[in-house]
C-alpha cells in the first residue's frame, strides 16, 4: 500500500469488555449497584429523598461509565477535563524564531 498504514477506526474496542467497558469500569459500576442494592434490603423506602438517596450510588456510577463521543466515556472526559484545568496552561513558544533564548521578530 505504498507505505501508508490504514487502522480500523475501531481497534482499541477489542480490548474492551463488550466493547465498550474497561474492567475498571464494570468494577466501579459493580460497585455502585451492589452498594444500591443492599441499600434497597436495608433502608425503608419511606419518601422519595429517600428513594433517590439509596438509587443514587448505581445511578452515579451508571452514569460514570456511559459512552459519549470523543471520549472513552464520562469518567475519561471529566479526568482530561480536571487535567486540562490543574496542568500549565501557559505555553512557551519554541518556534521558527526562537533563537537562543531571546525572540527575534
Amino acid at each position: 500500500m505504498n507505505g501508508n498504514y490504514l487502522i480500523p477506526a475501531n481497534s482499541k474496542k477489542s480490548r474492551l469488555l463488550f466493547g465498550l467497558f474497561t474492567w475498571f469500569d464494570l468494577a466501579m459500576f459493580g460497585c455502585g449497584v451492589g452498594l444500591t442494592l443492599i441499600f434497597l434490603m436495608f433502608i425503608p423506602l419511606d419518601s422519595t429523598l429517600v428513594t433517590i438517596l439509596v438509587l443514587a450510588p448505581g445511578l452515579i456510577t451508571g452514569f460514570m461509565v456511559m459512552p459519549v463521543p470523543n471520549y472513552h466515556n464520562v469518567l475519561t472526559f471529566l479526568q482530561e477535563l480536571i487535567n486540562f484545568y490543574r496542568e500549565r496552561r501557559q505555553f512557551e513558544w519554541e518556534g521558527w524564531c526562537m533563537r537562543r533564548g531571546t525572540n527575534k521578530r
